[in-house]
């Protein structure tokens, strides 16, 4: 729901290669929704190594909770598409899911500004902990 009406932001774009089969995946879906072909050229040899590898030419969905952000989102690892369109998510976008109110503002490039926003606690586990800390503090008083 957080991805409704945020405002325009800057953003990454995939490359031609990469949007051609980021079209191919439907929302909440990743690599294994991929024809087996396109899935092994674009994988490469991640393709025959162990593990989830769902990180992998993943889109979000509208119906799940967000996956964890990474500090880049269209690296082939990382990726985190849009739900409906075809791109990486952008900076506000970006930092609504982890929380940010829409005023605030990063500073630097946009790669930098997207590490900021993924190396982030999201805003709300910050803010609970912080209460569970000071209640755990208030009973030695």
């Amino acid at each position: 729901d957080v991805l409704k009406d945020v405002p325009d932001s800057p953003g990454v774009k995939y490359s031609e290669k990469k949007e051609k089969v980021m079209k191919l995946i439907p929302a909440g879906g990743c690599w294994v929704d991929l024809p087996e072909s396109i899935a092994r050229e674009y994988m490469g040899a991640s393709y025959y190594s162990g593990g989830g590898k769902r990180g992998m030419a993943r889109r979000l969905s509208w119906e799940e909770p967000s996956l964890t952000l990474t500090t880049s989102p269209n690296q082939k690892q990382t990726e985190r598409c849009h739900p409906d369109e075809t791109r990486p998510l952008k900076i506000k976008e970006y930092s609504r899911i982890q929380g940010f109110p829409d005023s605030w503002e990063f500073v630097g490039s946009i790669g930098n500004k997207y590490k900021q926003i993924g190396n982030a606690v999201p805003v709300n586990l910050a803010k609970y902990i912080g209460f569970a800390v000071n209640k755990y503090l208030k009973q030695f008083k």
